[in-house]
């Protein structure tokens, strides 16, 4: 088995960081699978994992982070601000909080979860330019390496271009197959945004697809590896949860872009 630290490509950040294309997803339901996380880091070479305090397992991913025994500097940690505790105190608390469930110091990326807020009275705008604004000074203050945010479609981005700073590094959203937001990822591009794909799979709908099946068989890998090659060769960042202890193995077999093929992505992959 191949490891992915030492085979998957990383994605340039506009900062400078640059970030694996391929990621462990965490969710709630379920979906988290603490031998699955062990095994992805220690016999994987899995390095990017994603999370949010909204699945409610930072405190255990960070057991798992440290039972692996990876060094956390080798680490691409990502987790998410949940709408009720947007607004600027709360925001700061709130990954302070997320800090000491997964014991560290510092994030990688943490992102403002979803474009609506809860804060009865306030509009959105209002709500997410506050909140964006505690985390630009925590990426200033260095707790966040990178900043973003998720689910965020191109209305949104400019409202926070013109309220704001620094312009988010990454932005999450639902992509495969079925799911092409074509000028969502073109603002991204131009804007200097890294374009991450979540459900990449289509919560299985991918799975029993004709097109895919065939091109499953064609390339001798099983329909997940193709809807994960996909994402990947068009340049997007991709997270998929693993419930089981050897699914993160799949991903090691995976093709990772060379340089001849096609990158659509928003960010240079390295």
């Amino acid at each position: 088995m191949n490891s992915i630290a030492t085979t998957c490509p990383k994605v340039s950040l506009s900062n400078g960081l640059q970030i694996p294309i391929l990621g462990l997803g965490t969710s709630h339901d379920g979906g988290y699978s603490h031998d699955a996380v062990l095994y992805a880091l220690r016999e994987c070479g899995v390095r990017h994992i994603d999370t949010a305090k909204r699945y409610g397992c930072e405190e255990q991913l960070g057991k798992a982070v440290r039972e692996s025994g990876v060094p956390r500097q080798d680490l691409w940690l990502t987790t998410k601000l949940w709408p009720g505790e947007y607004g600027y105190t709360a925001a700061k608390k709130a990954c302070r909080d997320s800090c000491s469930r997964l014991g560290v110091e510092y994030l990688d990326l943490y992102l403002m979860h979803w474009p609506d807020a809860m804060v009865p009275g306030r509009s959105n705008r209002e709500v997410r330019v506050e909140t964006w604004r505690a985390l630009e000074e925590l990426y200033k203050e260095g707790l966040c390496h990178a900043i973003g945010v998720s689910n965020f479609l191109v209305s949104h981005l400019q409202e926070l271009k013109e309220d704001c700073s620094v312009v988010p590094h990454v932005n999450q959203v639902e992509y495969h197959p079925f799911q092409q937001p074509e000028e969502l990822v073109e603002y991204c591009r131009q804007e200097g945004i890294v374009f991450e794909g979540y459900c990449p799979l289509a919560k299985g709908q991918a799975l029993s697809h004709p097109t895919i099946l065939q091109l499953a068989h064609k390339y001798a890998r099983t329909p997940s590896q193709i809807c994960i090659r996909w994402s990947v060769q068009n340049g997007v960042v991709t997270i998929q949860v693993h419930q089981k202890r050897e699914d993160p193995g799949k991903l090691s077999s995976v093709w990772v872009p060379s340089g001849g093929e096609r990158h659509g992505g928003t960010g240079q992959v390295a």
